[in-house]
């Protein structure tokens, strides 16, 4: 456990110096950087820059709410905040790298705005029994929230709800479908 908490805090850490910089680093949301870490391996080709993360298909990468209601930089596709949805690896609920951005826009808007609230749906593939996949999809939902409240969101902005595998984004029984599912979608709810 103390491990997991020296990650998160150096994780954090890098957000910060990142985010202070006036150059946009563009390799830490475009998954450039999955090849060096180990992170692009078959269960996860086709989730950076592939349809449903950064494309228009399967809720193209701006969760089940889209942008509606929210300022102009939930739709600008170069903002991390455009991105709603934080993927997976199997039968995982630790946040992959790539998605520590994401993650850290997201709690920097929401300390910015404290009226504002969101619901964070955690999911998981069809694999596995309903109690174990809803039980997953809670602690992947319950990794982003503690991620979020370390850089600034508090407890009264975030809900958490695990669908399991109740509502898919993809419908399919094979890996591609399945990376889909694994995720935790970020849904803004009205202020």
């Amino acid at each position: 456990m103390k491990f997991n908490k020296t990650i998160v805090v150096l994780a954090i850490s890098a957000m910060m110096l990142t985010a202070c910089s006036d150059d946009k680093d563009e390799s830490l949301t475009d998954g450039s950087q999955n090849s060096a870490s180990g992170l692009n391996d078959a269960s996860t080709s086709g989730l950076n820059g592939g349809a449903g993360v950064n494309g228009s298909a399967i809720g193209g990468g701006y969760g089940s709410n889209g942008a509606g209601g929210l300022g102009p930089e939930f739709s600008d596709p170069n903002n991390p905040l455009s991105k709603q949805t934080i993927y997976f690896m199997l039968d995982s609920s630790q946040v992959q790298e790539d998605f520590i951005p994401v993650i850290a826009a997201h709690a920097q808007y929401l300390a910015a705005h404290p009226a504002q609230h969101v619901v964070l749906e955690g999911n998981s593939d069809e694999r596995g029994s309903r109690e174990y996949n809803i039980a997953l999809g809670e602690q992947r939902a319950k990794s982003v929230a503690n991620l979020l409240k370390a850089q600034g969101a508090s407890d009264a902005q975030l809900e958490i709800v695990s669908y399991g595998e109740e509502k898919p984004a993809a419908e399919g029984h094979d890996e591609s479908a399945w990376q889909l599912n694994r995720r935790v979608e970020v849904v803004y709810q009205g202020q």
